[in-house]
Parts: C-alpha cells; sequence; structure tokens
C-alpha cells in the first residue's frame, strides 16, 4: 500500500530555532528531496506578493517526481476569499498544490480567531472553494484537531466534512500542541477514515517525544498520507521525524513510502542538516553515526558472527554502515573486523587474531591510549594508524613549517551596546609535495580555522579535490589538572558534502594537537574519500 510522505523541511521546519536556510540551500534541499522519493514538499509559506517571486522561482526548476507545495491559510472572518489577497496569490501561484490551514477546535476559534464556529466553516468552504476553482490540488490542514476532538467530536467532524464538501483532496488531521498519546490518536483516526476513506493524512508535533509513534498509529488506523521534517526540525519541540518514521513504516510495516530511494535516507539526512548549518545528531535511529555502532566487546563479536545477534536491520537499506568502536580493551575481533574493512579483499582474509599486523596495532593503541589518545570517536585516525601497520600509509605531503599569529583587537566591536574583542588569526604554512614547495598564508576566526585555510589553500594546486573539504565540527578536551600546562586533545569532523570522518590529536600545546588532528583529516580525505 502506497503511503504518501509530505516533507515540511523547509516550512515546518524552519519554524524550529535555529534552523535556517539560504536561498541557495533551499534549492539543494528540493532536489535532495526529490531525489529521495517523497511525494511533496511544503517550500514555504506565501505571505505576500514579495513572497510570490520565490514560489515562481521554485516553480521553474525541474523535478523528477516530488510535487512542490505552497503554504497559505484561509480567509479572514468576514472576509470573503475571493477578496482574500494571500489566495488571491495561491490561486496565481504556479505551483499546482496548495496546503492551507485553518481551525477545528472550538476554543481556538473563540480565543484566536475572535469569531463563530459557524464562521469558521464558511471560511474553510469558502477558501477550498475558492483554490479549487483556481484549478489547484488543495490540501486542508485542520490544525489543533485532536484538541477540537476531544472536546467537542461532532464540530471536528463537521470541520473535516465541510473540506471535503468543498472540494479539498487531503484533510491533514494535525496534533499542533503534540500532547496526544498514540491510543488517542488511533480511536480518532479511525473514527476519520472509516467515514471519509483514505484521503486523511496526520501531522505530529513531538512535545512529549511521541511524534512518530502518533504517526505510526494514524497510518494503522487508516491515514495514507504522512507530514513530517528531516531530523524532526519544527517549532518548539520539533516535527515527526521523516528519518524515523518513513523506515519503520516501509521496512517494518511494509508500506511504500519512497521505495528504492529509502537507500539515500542518509545522505539526504546528512545534507539537509548540513544545509541547515546545524550539528548532526549522531544518536539519531537508522541514519545517524552511532546508529549501527557497537561498542561492547560481546556486541561486536557477536555482530561479527551474525549482524542480527545485535542489529535489527541491515544498515546499508537506510544507505548507513556498521561501525565497531575500537580501543586497546577491544576484543581481537573487532580488531579484526576493523582492519579488515580498510584492506583489500585478499589482504583482509588473510588476518587472523593472531596476525602479527593485529597484535603491532593493539600495543599501538595501549601506548597512545596512555598519553591521551583515544579512538572511539575517531575512525578516521584510526584508518590512517591501520594504514602505517601495514606500511601502506602514503605521504601526500611534508609539513616544512607553519606560523600562526593571532591578533586580537582590544577595542573590539559594539553590538547592541555591548563592546566584544575581536580575535583574527594569520597562518603561514610552507609544505612540500614531493620535489615541489608551496607557501601560503591563509586567514581566518582563530588559529585553528586560519591553519585549515592556510593548508588547503596550499595543498589545492597538487590536490584540487582538497576544495570540497570543510570542518564541521571542533572539540577540545582537557585531559588532566595541570591547568595551563595541561594536555589536550582536540576532535576534528570534516565532510567533503557526501563523507563524514573524525580525526583526534593530542598534545600539551593546542595548537600542535590542532595540527595533528588536522593532517590527518586532509590525509583521511585524499586516501579514504
Amino acid at each position: 500500500m502506497k503511503i504518501e510522505i509530505l516533507d515540511t523541511t523547509l516550512r515546518d521546519g524552519t519554524q524550529g530555532c535555529g534552523v535556517d536556510f539560504s536561498p541557495a540551500e533551499r534549492i539543494r534541499v528540493m532536489h535532495a528531496l526529490d531525489d529521495l522519493g517523497v511525494t511533496y514538499m511544503e517550500v514555504g509559506m506565501l505571505t505576500d506578493a514579495r513572497s510570490a517571486a520565490y514560489f515562481r522561482m521554485v516553480a521553474d526548476e525541474k523535478f523528477h517526481t516530488v510535487q512542490p507545495v505552497v503554504f497559505g491559510q484561509t480567509c479572514r472572518p468576514g472576509e470573503a476569499a475571493a477578496d482574500s489577497g494571500i489566495l488571491q496569490l495561491l490561486g496565481e501561484c504556479p505551483l499546482q498544490v496548495a496546503a492551507i490551514f485553518g481551525k477545528s477546535w472550538k476554543y481556538q476559534i473563540s480565543r484566536v480567531l475572535d469569531t463563530t464556529p459557524e464562521e469558521n466553516l464558511r471560511m474553510i468552504a469558502d477558501s477550498i472553494r475558492y483554490l479549487k476553482d483556481a484549478g489547484k490540488t488543495v490540501f486542508f490542514d485542520a490544525e489543533h484537531f485532536f484538541d477540537g476532538y476531544s472536546d467537542d467530536a461532532g464540530y471536528a467532524m463537521q470541520v473535516v466534512d465541510t473540506a471535503f464538501r468543498a472540494g479539498a483532496d487531503r484533510v491533514i488531521l494535525c496534533d499542533t500542541n503534540g500532547g496526544m498519546l498514540p491510543d488517542s490518536i488511533g480511536v480518532t483516526v479511525h473514527a476519520i477514515t472509516s467515514r471519509f476513506g483514505n484521503r486523511v493524512g496526520i501531522h505530529c508535533h513531538n512535545d512529549m517525544g511521541m511524534a512518530e509513534a502518533d504517526s505510526v498509529t494514524a497510518v494503522l488506523s487508516g491515514a495514507t498520507h504522512v507530514q513530517g521534517t528531516i531530523s524532526g526540525f519544527g517549532e518548539r519541540c520539533g516535527n515527526a521525524n521523516l528519518n524515523t518514521l518513513i523506515p519503520v513504516l516501509q521496512l517494518k510495516l511494509g508500506f511504500d513510502c519512497i521505495g528504492e530511494g529509502l537507500t539515500a535516507l542518509t545522505r539526504t539526512a546528512r545534507l539537509v542538516n548540513e544545509a541547515a548549518n546545524r550539528a548532526f545528531n549522531e544518536n539519531e535511529p537508522f541514519v545517524g553515526g552511532y546508529a549501527f555502532t557497537h561498542k561492547a566487546g560481546t556486541h561486536i563479536d557477536g555482530v561479527t558472527k551474525s549482524p542480527r545477534t545485535f542489529e535489527h536491520m541491515d544498515p546499508a537499506a537506510v544507505g548507513n554502515k556498521r561501525n565497531f568502536v575500537i580501543s586497546s580493551l577491544s576484543g581481537r575481533a573487532a580488531l579484526v573486523d576493523k582492519m579488515r574493512a580498510f584492506l583489500p579483499p585478499e589482504e583482509a582474509r588473510a588476518i587472523t587474531k593472531s596476525s602479527p599486523e593485529l597484535i603491532q596495532l593493539s600495543q599501538i593503541l595501549r601506548d597512545r591510549e596512555a598519553i591521551g589518545y583515544d579512538y572511539e570517536d575517531a575512525s578516521a585516525s584510526l584508518a590512517l594508524l591501520i594504514d602505517e601497520v601495514f606500511e601502506k600509509r602514503k605521504r601526500f605531503f611534508d609539513l616544512l613549517s607553519f606560523k600562526v599569529i593571532v591578533d586580537e583587537n582590544p577595542l573590539g566591536k559594539e553590538y547592541s551596546g555591548i563592546v566584544r574583542d575581536e580575535m583574527k588569526a594569520t597562518a603561514a604554512i610552507k609544505i612540500a609535495v614531493g620535489d615541489n614547495e608551496e607557501l601560503t598564508a591563509g586567514e581566518g576566526n582563530g588559529p585553528v580555522n586560519a591553519m585549515d585555510v592556510a593548508l588547503r589553500r596550499a595543498l589545492q594546486r597538487f590536490y584540487p579535490d582538497i576544495a570540497k573539504m570543510r570542518l564541521n565540527d571542533y572539540k577540545v578536551r582537557v585531559l588532566d589538572s595541570g591547568a595551563t600546562a595541561s594536555v589536550v586533545r582536540v576532535l576534528i569532523e570534516s565532510t567533503d558534502g557526501v563523507s563524514v570522518w573524525r580525526t583526534i590529536g593530542v598534545s600539551p600545546d593546542i595548537i600542535t594537537a590542532s595540527w595533528q588532528a588536522l593532517r590527518d583529516s586532509v590525509e583521511y580525505m585524499l586516501s579514504h574519500c
């Protein structure tokens, strides 16, 4: 059975704190959602004539399967739909599908709209008929539906009936406050679908952590249209997370949501988070970097023998992959598997628990952990360490010298009446690639950023692909209590827009530790990406 997926990341998702997309990133996300295979995507809310130009731009984009949706609202109390400026713009919008929201809870009608239940029904019907007469496919979002149904089931049902009679193609039942439990959702959705059939959708917010469970229950109760956002972006605690919902519906329950596009889910999730300039939550089910990562020795041993022992599904089904956390305390089975992952098939098969390379790697890990290294979340540095053990680590460049100068403006800049110090750093790096030398400088917001800019600028002449790389995250941890003389551990997360990798550096000098992690990051990209 087909379940329609409507992604509202670019509309409802942008109402979440800290979520914002540049115009270019919006287009990038649209094409990623098209490649993923969702049925619909809300691309934004039409609010005035100025915003209408954006939707005309979207209409000029070429999409394979996804249908972009423009979002708006019903006419106001006492206003005819034909006199509503927003509805006129919606009717003229070149996008075929229009979604509008209206009230279905008497409490909201009296307190927010300051009108009568009868006038609310008139607004809904008039607005939908106007858009249908304009040739639109119309989705009606019944806002606060479940609260309204709990207070007055008869009136909430009348809202749905009014919308369908006016010509709505879908009526979406919204848990706008995110306060419903799955059993209430199930009973209510079943009552609606029993009367109105399979034209009903579900839109849940996550204020109790129930959005995905509520949405699944709604589908099992007859809803055939599901709305949500990538990574659950949205107002307050967010919306239903499509990264979780789609695999549950498709892999666990057998519904067809996005077909073969499911293998692109992990890549799409990371792309959308990157476009929103958000740090990716590695603990996300299905698509997170830790979703199929195993640390306990017994778990690693079990998964090595049979993945089903500690994995509920094949990570490749959602475009993810299995990973083992490696340390000096890891069992040899974990080390064998990790080493095999970075070797050609014929060499990988030769590795056993008694291989000298494995014993050497185990000793190196113990020695390095004794001085502060931790490879649990630095698998790229570990991969380079394995290359060293097998004498396969390639020297892409040699560092001849580097210097970092930090210039702090004592006057700073004034922001909202507050004077803040402003720090700029300049790095000069001299490298050698074979017989060729390159001396380059870079400026950044701090010494590490400056080093990164300078190094990539120096290498780009020799390795043009380095231009795709950028740093995602930078973390520093003090390892002892030696105050300013403490040893520090630096972790850097990098990406080329497709893959993500993490590297580590340890030193009493934060610049040296940062250089180690940065060097590993660059070498890993050049050798493994």
